[in-house]
């Protein structure tokens, strides 16, 4: 019995080993084929022409955040900075403020329309090398530029990137009128506003955004997200010369020259807040993880702007002010404007500290010892806080912020020290270009029309003696 059990279990294991084998044989054949079929396929990479990456379509998306950012930077020059300013000055020059506000968005959008926009992003100027310090004119009239094909590798029309930089192109001259506010001629603000945007703004922005700019690129490459040097250091620089050149206002020093309204220039500088989302995190041109690090540092830096300033304020005077916290948040604005898109939210924040005692600093030790009459501080917030920016971007860009190996500050991996000198050459080259060539315009003005009213007119004060008009009139 134990015998015949042992042979049936002999001969299930031979089946069993048969079958096995014949499972093997049938499988080896698939095995040389499949291998056979993924060499040719290797092959065929391998031999294969590259083909470069198709082209980027416009995404609605990313359409729908610019086409909101354009219209929150128009609301920063009004009414934003025609509250923030118009509080500022003596109520007899409320309207004058206002009237400079929305006279530049008219003009300025025309200018921008029919040579600005070409001679700050056009690239169409020759084999010469010219292109990298000056645009050409093959966008005039917006030649060419339409909604249906994207711009400089983004998502969005370059008919929207356009009118998105026209928002900046409004304001920046915008910021200038606050050094002489309460002085100078309509007439001069409006002629002075369309040279300067023509042969100052549009030659800075063209180096430093412009797909050929010497700036924008290469060795010489200097990091401006949003305009800290585009915008904000060459309106201060140019803000304080219009003031030395302008001269003081009548009484300066002599007579109390309180702002008119401090609740006007809170609701402006909130609105400035708000607006400067659209501002920095636009910038980023995509809604994209960029634009959220620039969102979340700017609000930062804003917050510890304001309170640097009114903490100052707090140690100094003993009592913090509404103007210190307004003044406090837009420094860190300005200051994280260059960085926004660089810059972890930590080193936003730091930025915002620094830029309130920077500023705190400039509009009341800097001005008092040397006597200048920049009527509403566009020199020591802006043009001090737009410096600082530009250099301290170099000292902490993080690459992981914009996903661009190139873009390493001072501070991270063992030290970049290059970008701060970059930094500073950038800024450098800036002020040069930005002060001879505010210097010339002035005076040309000065002698073709004047720069200044007469003593009767701004006694009267500029709403009634340029515009005819009074902005408070109780009965």
């Amino acid at each position: 019995m134990k015998t015949l059990v042992c042979a049936r279990l002999i001969v299930a294991g031979l089946l069993l080993l048969a079958i096995g084998g014949l499972s093997l044989a049938q499988e080896k054949p698939l095995t040389v084929a499949s291998e056979e079929v993924s060499t040719g396929v290797v092959s065929a990479a391998l031999n294969a022409t590259p083909q470069p990456p198709p082209p980027k379509q416009i995404d609605k998306g990313d359409t729908a955040w610019m086409l909101v950012s354009s219209a929150l930077v128009l609301m920063m020059t009004a009414p934003g900075l025609a509250l923030f300013y118009g509080g500022l000055v003596r109520k007899k020059n409320i309207l004058g403020v206002m009237m400079q506000c929305i006279a530049l968005m008219g003009v300025m959008s025309v200018v921008w329309v029919l040579w600005g926009y070409s001679l700050a992003f056009d690239k169409n100027i020759g084999e010469s090398g010219l292109g990298r310090i000056c645009g050409g004119l093959g966008l005039v009239m917006l030649k060419g530029v339409g909604a249906s094909n994207v711009v400089n590798n983004k998502t969005i029309p370059d008919l929207l990137h356009m009118v998105y930089q026209m928002m900046f192109f409004i304001i920046t001259p915008g910021l200038i009128c606050g050094a002489f506010a309460e002085r100078m001629k309509f007439s001069a603000m409006l002629l002075f506003s369309v040279l300067w945007g023509t042969f100052v703004y549009c030659q800075v922005a063209h180096w430093v955004w412009a797909a050929d700019g010497w700036l924008a690129s290469g060795e010489h490459l200097a990091l401006d997200f949003a305009g800290g040097t585009v915008v904000h250091l060459i309106s201060g620089a140019s803000a304080l010369l219009c003031a030395i050149m302008l001269g003081k206002r009548l009484g300066f020093r002599q007579e109390q020259m309180p702002p008119h309204n401090l609740t006007y220039t809170f609701i402006g500088a909130t609105m400035l807040w708000v607006g400067w989302f659209g501002f920095n995190a636009g910038s980023a041109l995509e809604a994209n993880g960029q634009a959220v690090y620039a969102f979340v540092s700017t609000h930062l830096a804003a917050a510890t702007g304001t309170l640097a300033w009114a903490g100052l304020e707090w140690l100094k005077r003993g009592k913090p002010s509404i103007l210190g916290a307004c003044s406090g948040a837009v420094a860190g604005l300005v200051c994280v404007t260059p960085a926004a898109g660089f810059v972890t939210p930590e080193s936003g924040m730091i930025l915002g500290v620094i830029a309130g005692a920077a500023c705190y600093f400039a509009c009341t030790t800097l001005k008092s010892k040397f006597g200048y009459d920049d009527s509403l501080d566009a020199f020591g917030v802006h043009g001090v806080g737009g410096f600082a920016g530009a250099i301290l971007t170099g000292v902490f860009a993080n690459s992981m912020v914009s996903g661009n190996d190139d873009y390493k500050g001072m501070l991270q991996d063992g030290g970049n020290l290059h970008q701060v000198i970059n930094q500073l050459v950038g800024a450098g080259a800036a002020l040069a270009l930005t002060l001879v060539g505010s210097f010339i315009l002035l005076k040309v003005i000065d002698a073709v029309v004047g720069l200044r009213v007469t003593q009767e007119d701004e006694i009267q004060g500029l709403d009634l003696s340029q515009h005819g008009e009074e902005g408070y009139i109780f009965y």
